[in-house]
C-alpha cells in the first residue's frame, strides 16, 4: 500500500544570527562546510526561474505564502520595475535549508538585456539549476546561461518545468538539450502525465512515484510506480545505469557482471558524474501548480557540490604573480570575491556582495583590495533575503553575503588577508550595443543626474556613460533597448532626477583594415623649457577571440624611450581610440607595438608622449583604413506557419541572414538569422501587425562586422 507524505523534509529557518556574538567570540560553524550548497537559478526569460525560487522558499519555511510573478508579489522580484512588467531585471540572493543542509540561493534574470546578471552570478557559484520549459524546451537565453556555465566550468542540475502546460513533452525537452547544448542530459525523474493530467513524478534511482494530493503541494503520496509506466520506467532505469557506467568503474563492473547495484550506488555515481560535468541529471515537474518541487530539492542537496567538491581556488599574487592556491577552510587566510555592486534605496548604503572563498569575513576587519591594492574597512556583514537584510557577526568559507562600508571595491575585485594577499581571475563582460542622450531639465538636475549616472555605473559594469563634447550631451550605452530604458525608469523613480532622453542609437564601432605604421611627434618650443614627445607605432588588427580588446607592447630596443614614458603613450593610445578616427566612434580590437621613437633629456614629459601617443595611434589608423563595423544581433522568431512568409519577408528588407528553420511545437516555425541592430529597432510592433500579435521574438548580441558601403556613407555623411 502507498504512504502518505507531506513535505516534512522542510525546515523553518530560526535567526540565523542568534548568539552570533558572545563575549566578543563568534559562535561555531552551524552547518559543515560539506553541507553547504551555492547555487543559480538560471533560464531563458519566462521559463519559470522565479516561480520555481518562491516555492522552493516556501516548501524550505523560508516564506510562509506563496509570491506569484505575475501579481508583482514574488519575494525575489522586489524592484518596482521587476513588479511592474513581471521580469526579473537584478539577480537577488537569499538563503534556505533543506535536509540539514544550508542553500544559498541566486535567482538570475532571464532577458538577454541583463546577462551581466548571469555573468557574474555564475562566476561565484558552485552549480547551477537550468529551468526549461517543457513546451519550448531549449530557448535561446537557455544557450547563452549554458555557455557562461560551460565558461566557469560550473555543474549543472536540469529542470524542466511547465509540465502542465499545453505541448508539454518531457522526452523531447532532454533530447533538445543533448541536440543544442551537447549535454550528456540524463533522466533520474519521468513525469506522471502530462498538460492537464500531469499529476506527479517517477524516481528512477528510488524506483517509487511521488503523486501530489493538493493545489499547494504540501501533500504527496509516494507508493509504487503506477502499472501503465513500469515498462518505461524500467526502460529508462536501465538508460541511466548505463550512462553512469561511463562515470563510475566499479558500477561500470557491477553492471557488465550483472550484479545488483543499490540505490546508494548510484546517487554516488550520479553526484561523482554531476561533480566532474561529465552528466547533467533531469528532473521535471511545474513550479507554478507546486508540483515537482520537493525532489527538486532533493536533488539538489543530493547531487550539485559543495565548496569542498569544488577544491582549491587558484589565484596570483598581486604584485609577483605566482600562482597561489586558497583552500576551502575557515582555517585559511579570508580570501573572497566582490561579484556584485548595488545601491540599495531602503537602505541608502551601497551593498558589496561577496563570496567568500576561504577563512572568515568579520564586522569591523580591515581587508585588501588586491585588484587597487588599498586598505578598506569592514562596515557590517548582512545576509541578504533579496531587499531584506540580516546583520551577521561574522562570515564564513562557502557563504555569500552584502557587505556595507567598502570603498572603491568594484565588480571582481578580490578581497583578502592584508598579510595573504591573492589576487583571483576578474570577470568579463561583454560591450554595449545601443547608446542614448541623457540631459538634466534643469540646473537643479545636475548634480543628481551626475551623481544617479556614476551610482547606476557602479552597480551595472555593461552600463556606460561618456560626454560627446561636439554635442555636449551625456551619452549612455547598454546592451539593449529594455536595458537603457530601466534605466532611465530608474533615474527618474528611485533617484528622482528630472531628464530629457533622446531616441536609442546604435553603437557602431571601428577597425583597423590592415596593419600600419604611424609617427607620433609632439614639439613645442616657448622660450623657457619646451615640451618633447616622440614615439612609432605599429598597429595590427586582433582576431575575433580578442572582441573589444586592445594590447599595448613595449617593443622599443636599446633606451630609445625610457620606460616612465610609456605608460603615458599608452594613455594617449587609449584616449585617442576611444575618440575614434574614421567617424567619432571607438577604435577597437588592435595591438598598438611601440617600436620606435625619442626624447629630450630636459623638454620631455609624461603630457608630451601621452599626446605623442595619440597622435601615432591616429597616423597609423588613417594608413590602415579605418572600417566602420556595426553590431550583428542574433534573432530567434517563433510563429505559426501561416505567417512565415510576411515574418520572412520583413527579415529580408531588415539585412537579415536567415541562418535555419526548424518546426516547433504547435504548428510553428522557429526562424533563426542575423541582423544588423539598426534594422532592428520597432521590430516587436512590426510582429505584432505581421502575425496578429502571435509570433515572438528574441535576440541577443552576436558579433560585429563591417557596413555595406553604402549605408556606411551614410553614416559618415550624418557625423
Amino acid at each position: 500500500m502507498p504512504t502518505t507524505a507531506s513535505s516534512t523534509n522542510s525546515r523553518t529557518i530560526p535567526s540565523q544570527t542568534a548568539g552570533a556574538e558572545r563575549k566578543g567570540r563568534a559562535v561555531a560553524r552551524e552547518f559543515p562546510l560539506e553541507r553547504v550548497r551555492n547555487i543559480g537559478i538560471a533560464a531563458h526569460i519566462d521559463a519559470g526561474k522565479t516561480t520555481a525560487t518562491e516555492r522552493i522558499l516556501f516548501y524550505t519555511g523560508r516564506t510562509h505564502s506563496l509570491g506569484e510573478v505575475h501579481e508583482g508579489t514574488a519575494t525575489m522580484d522586489w524592484m518596482e520595475e521587476e513588479q511592474q512588467r513581471g521580469i526579473t531585471i537584478t539577480a537577488a540572493a537569499t538563503t534556505a535549508r533543506w535536509d540539514d543542509h544550508v542553500i544559498n540561493i541566486i535567482d538570475t534574470p532571464g532577458h538577454v538585456d541583463f546577462t551581466v546578471e548571469v555573468e557574474r552570478s555564475l562566476r561565484v557559484l558552485d552549480g547551477v539549476v537550468a529551468v526549461f520549459c517543457a513546451v519550448a524546451a531549449v530557448q535561446p537565453q537557455s544557450e547563452t546561461v549554458w555557455r557562461q556555465a560551460d565558461k566557469y566550468r560550473v555543474p549543472r542540475l536540469a529542470f524542466v518545468n511547465k509540465m502542465d502546460r499545453i505541448g508539454a513533452d518531457f522526452l523531447k525537452a532532454v533530447q533538445s538539450m543533448r541536440d543544442r547544448l551537447g549535454a550528456n542530459a540524463v533522466p533520474i525523474q519521468l513525469p506522471i502525465g502530462a498538460e492537464d493530467s500531469f499529476e506527479g513524478v517517477i524516481d528512477l534511482v528510488e524506483q517509487r512515484a511521488i503523486i501530489y494530493q493538493d493545489v499547494l503541494g504540501s501533500d504527496y503520496e509516494v507508493g509504487e510506480i503506477p502499472e501503465d509506466y513500469r515498462e518505461q520506467a524500467a526502460e529508462y532505469r536501465l538508460h541511466l545505469i548505463e550512462a553512469l557506467a561511463d562515470v563510475d568503474d566499479q558500477l561500470l563492473e557491477k553492471y557488465l557482471a550483472e550484479e545488483p547495484i543499490s540505490t546508494e550506488e548510484i546517487k554516488q555515481a550520479i553526484r561523482q558524474g554531476t561533480v566532474a560535468s561529465m552528466i547533467v541529471p533531469v528532473v521535471c515537474g511545474s513550479a507554478y501548480r507546486n508540483t515537482g518541487v520537493q525532489p527538486l530539492l532533493d536533488a539538489v542537496v543530493a547531487y550539485l557540490p559543495s565548496p569542498l567538491d569544488r577544491g582549491n581556488t587558484v589565484g596570483r599574487h598581486p604584485k609577483t604573480l605566482e600562482p597561489i592556491e586558497r583552500a576551502p577552510s575557515d582555517d585559511a587566510p579570508f580570501s573572497g570575491l566582490a561579484f556584485k555592486v548595488m545601491n540599495d534605496p531602503r537602505m541608502n548604503q551601497k551593498l558589496t556582495y561577496v563570496r567568500i572563498y576561504s577563512g572568515t569575513l568579520s564586522k569591523g576587519m580591515q581587508v585588501l583590495n588586491a585588484a587597487k591594492d588599498q586598505k578598506t574597512n569592514v562596515g557590517r556583514v548582512l545576509r541578504m533575503h533579496a531587499n531584506k537584510p540580516e546583520d551577521l557577526a561574522d562570515a564564513r568559507t562557502g557563504e555569500i553575503v552584502a557587505v556595507v562600508g567598502l570603498r572603491d571595491v568594484a565588480t571582481g575585485d578580490t578581497l583578502c588577508d592584508l598579510r595573504d594577499p591573492i589576487a583571483f581571475e576578474n570577470i568579463t563582460f561583454p560591450e554595449p550595443v545601443i547608446s542614448m542622450s541623457v540631459e538634466p531639465r534643469s540646473r537643479a538636475d545636475e548634480e543628481k543626474l551626475s551623481t544617479a549616472l556614476a551610482r547606476l555605473r557602479d552597480e551595472d559594469p555593461t552600463f556606460r556613460v561618456r560626454y560627446d563634447e561636439e554635442t555636449g550631451q551625456t551619452v549612455i550605452s547598454g546592451m539593449g533597448e529594455l536595458h537603457l530604458e530601466i534605466i532611465v525608469n530608474r533615474l527618474l523613480r528611485e533617484f528622482n532626477v528630472g531628464a530629457r532622453v533622446g531616441t536609442p542609437e546604435v553603437s557602431y564601432r571601428e577597425a583597423l583594415g590592415k596593419a600600419a605604421r604611424g609617427e607620433g611627434r609632439f614639439v613645442r618650443q616657448t622660450g623657457g623649457k619646451g615640451q618633447y614627445g616622440h614615439c612609432v607605432l605599429e598597429l595590427e588588427p586582433l582576431g575575433e577571440d580578442h572582441a573589444g580588446g586592445f594590447e599595448f607592447v613595449d617593443g622599443t630596443i636599446g633606451g630609445v624611450i625610457p620606460r616612465e614614458y610609456m605608460r603615458s603613450i599608452e594613455a594617449g593610445v587609449i584616449e585617442a581610440a576611444e575618440n575614434g578616427v574614421l567617424a567619432g566612434y571607438p577604435l577597437v580590437d588592435f595591438r598598438a607595438t611601440v617600436v620606435d621613437g625619442s626624447y629630450h633629456e630636459v623638454d620631455s614629459s609624461e603630457i608630451a608622449f601621452k599626446v605623442a601617443g595619440s597622435m601615432g595611434l591616429q597616423d597609423a589608423a588613417r594608413r590602415s583604413g579605418v572600417k566602420l563595423m556595426e553590431p550583428i544581433m542574433k534573432v530567434e522568431v517563433v510563429t505559426p506557419r501561416d505567417y512565415l512568409g510576411d515574418v520572412i519577408g520583413d527579415l529580408n528588407q531588415r539585412r537579415a541572414r536567415i541562418n535555419a528553420m526548424n518546426p516547433s511545437p504547435g504548428d510553428t516555425e522557429t526562424i533563426m538569422a542575423f541582423v544588423p541592430l539598426a534594422e532592428m529597432f520597432g521590430y516587436a510592433t512590426a510582429l505584432r501587425s505581421s502575425s496578429q500579435g502571435r509570433a515572438t521574438y528574441t535576440m541577443e548580441p552576436a558579433r560585429y562586422q563591417e557596413v555595406p558601403a553604402s549605408i556606411r556613407e551614410e553614416l559618415l555623411a550624418k557625423r
